[in-house]
């Protein structure tokens, strides 16, 4: 347990059951505590690589790894699951390697458990000069400009190649902003695309997660949400949220999207990293999110800490031996200053990378570690306002 995560504990939250004493059916969700004063829950998935507790983080691996970490290092952090990218595994390497490496998880050398984006968002963000169909999305890839096509049954074909724990059906994310006619034939895509999802066969122990679309229109996030729970999937993610729309416009997208997903079953919200976001999803009711947020800046030279982002590259680094930050258990703050990770950054030696990627990491882990002690010992709320209260200060938290 951490320093902070120690404060957190004091209070008593409502305890159900613990962690599983032997192994469930896969599938198996189970929520073990409950906030009294919001949404927020604790709880374990199982799935066919082992239990996944949540709240939880997922750190994106789009590439088939986590930038710049080794398996072993995401074990050593702690982590359970990461994310894995259908459109980007199947333009490289391909599907024919993967068959032959004998799936992802044997591929990259990770034993725990791996979630597969289905593809839709990065077909509607990066490919160029799309065509929608009714059984797809025929595009041009973003690499080398060759002619693709990607539906429902193909993106579940893929995911099943690559044998990953949770598959995301193929849905249609809409931009920011977005006319609501267009959203409206957007949900229909997507409710189309997710009943045909469901059909597909599916790898050994795969879980599918249906997405709830509809933009910023509450009725058709509900219209959306409904008809994706009669289809009855593992679980539900929020999708379309935090794709360009202000600040303020994100957690009523959170709102309208798990107001009518059932209770029984974990709930991602798809692409949200900031802690403040997540700590207000979470009080939502939000069990899992994404993002490449902790790696991403890790490689613009920034650090995540419990008081916002800090850039390593400023002058006031340089003469700085101290830690990235204080009380961190991390490897990066146990053996190196910011006067020294600065220098790396500043000479372009990939080990500075490696070492605010590795604290950035360890930061998020330990968030959600003193979240799910706050939930279990009934503080839940202090921690909320705590971030709110920085969230007003500090504008990268």
């Amino acid at each position: 347990m951490s320093t902070h995560e120690s404060e957190l504990c004091g209070g008593h939250g409502h305890v159900t059951n613990s962690s599983p004493d032997s192994t469930p059916p896969v599938g198996t969700f189970e929520v073990t505590a409950r906030d009294p004063g919001s949404q927020a829950r604790v709880g374990w998935l199982q799935t066919a690589h082992g239990v996944v507790e949540t709240p939880v983080f997922m750190p994106v691996g789009t590439q088939g790894t986590v930038k710049a970490m080794a398996p072993h290092e995401m074990e050593d952090l702690g982590y359970s699951i990461i994310l894995g990218n259908t459109y980007h595994l199947n333009d490289r390497p391909g599907m024919e390697i993967m068959a032959a490496a004998g799936g992802l998880h044997r591929f990259m050398g990770w034993n725990h458990a791996i979630l597969t984006d289905s593809g839709g968002f990065q077909v509607f963000s990066l490919a160029k000069l799309r065509k929608i169909t009714k059984d797809g999305v025929e595009f041009r890839s973003h690499n080398d400009g060759n002619k693709h096509f990607l539906g429902p049954r193909e993106s579940m074909a893929i995911q099943r190649t690559l044998g990953s724990d949770i598959a995301m059906v193929f849905d249609e994310c809409p931009p920011y902003p977005c006319e609501r006619d267009y959203a409206c034939q957007s949900v229909e895509r997507t409710l189309s695309w997710a009943a045909l999802c469901k059909e597909q066969p599916r790898a050994e122990g795969q879980l599918v997660f249906g997405i709830v679309q509809g933009g910023l229109f509450e009725d058709l996030r509900e219209h959306c949400a409904k008809a994706l729970v009669g289809m009855n999937f593992d679980g539900y993610a929020v999708g379309g949220v935090s794709v360009g729309e202000p600040d303020a416009l994100i957690l009523p997208g959170v709102d309208a999207g798990v107001a009518h997903l059932p209770e029984d079953k974990p709930r991602y919200l798809m692409g949200v990293g900031g802690f403040a976001q997540m700590v207000e999803s979470i009080a939502r009711g939000i069990d899992m999110f994404d993002c490449v947020m902790p790696t991403r800046v890790a490689r613009n030279g920034t650090a995540v800490t419990r008081q916002g982002r800090m850039s390593m590259r400023t002058a006031a680094c340089k003469t700085a031996f101290t830690p990235i930050e204080e009380d961190c258990g991390c490897y990066a703050c146990r053996h190196f200053t910011r006067a020294y990770i600065r220098h790396l950054l500043n000479v372009n030696e990939v080990l500075g990378i490696r070492l605010l990627t590795i604290h950035n990491l360890f930061r998020y882990f330990e968030f959600m570690n003193e979240i799910r002690a706050a939930i279990r010992q009934g503080t839940f709320c202090d921690l909320r306002v705590r971030c709110a209260e920085l969230k007003k200060s500090v504008a990268a938290f």
